[in-house]
């Protein structure tokens, strides 16, 4: 498995049934794939629609099917699709169960950046803010460093997302669960070390006595 097939494996197994679950753009959206069998979840996507499924096969595109990043995606049957305000009523609302989001960094009490790099094009907002805000569980997924920089630090660098913490950061490296005395290491990745992962995280992390390997 690759870091993102290994963070998506690990994503779904934070879904309840019969929940409504937003897919941030980007990884988040690899994790419809791996709906545990069985399992009941509808799929929102801010620009609205309900009920999506992974990204059909090569040319089964539908050009009216798309997630919030213009990424193509599948209708599953009883799928609807519906304007922007409401889709952000459902947000705002307190409806969603949780939503999985991609990071730029996370800091040492929990708090997301992923919204926009200074100096970069920012093509728009997005949803970002309203999901952190909004979702009854909010769960960040993403690889655990870029280019050889830590991306789970001290301080953000770049602009927070939300002043609220988010509820668990999943990476190709650890499961982290942000908490009110800091950040706690509550997994490791198949074949990945505690030390491995100190030493790829410059935020202080707490290591409980056992920590168990991810079971994928």
């Amino acid at each position: 498995m690759d870091a993102k097939e290994i963070i998506a494996r690990r994503v779904a197994q934070e879904l309840r049934d019969r929940t409504l679950v937003n897919l941030g753009i980007g990884l988040p959206t690899l994790v419809a794939r791996y709906v545990p069998d069985g399992m009941l979840v509808a799929f929102q996507s801010e620009n609205g629609i309900i009920g999506f499924g992974a990204r059909p096969p090569e040319g089964m595109e539908d050009p009216n099917l798309t997630d919030a990043g213009g990424g193509f995606i599948s209708a599953l049957p009883g799928a609807y699709a519906f304007d922007s305000a409401t889709s952000f009523a459902l947000i705002r609302g307190g409806h969603l169960e949780m939503t999985v989001l991609g990071g730029l960094q996370v800091d040492a009490t929990g708090r997301l950046a992923n919204w926009m790099v200074p100096g970069k094009m920012v093509a728009g907002m997005g949803g970002a803010m309203d999901l952190v805000a909004g979702a009854r569980r909010v769960i960040v997924a993403m690889q655990h460093a870029a280019r050889g920089e830590a991306k789970i630090v001290p301080e953000l660098t770049l602009p927070p997302t939300s002043a609220r913490p988010v509820s668990l950061v999943v990476t190709d490296l650890a499961v982290i669960e942000p908490t009110p005395k800091g950040l706690v290491l509550r997994e490791r990745a198949p074949g990945v070390s505690v030390e491995e992962i100190l030493a790829a995280t410059t935020a202080p992390l707490t290591i409980p006595d056992t920590v168990p390997e991810m079971r994928l």
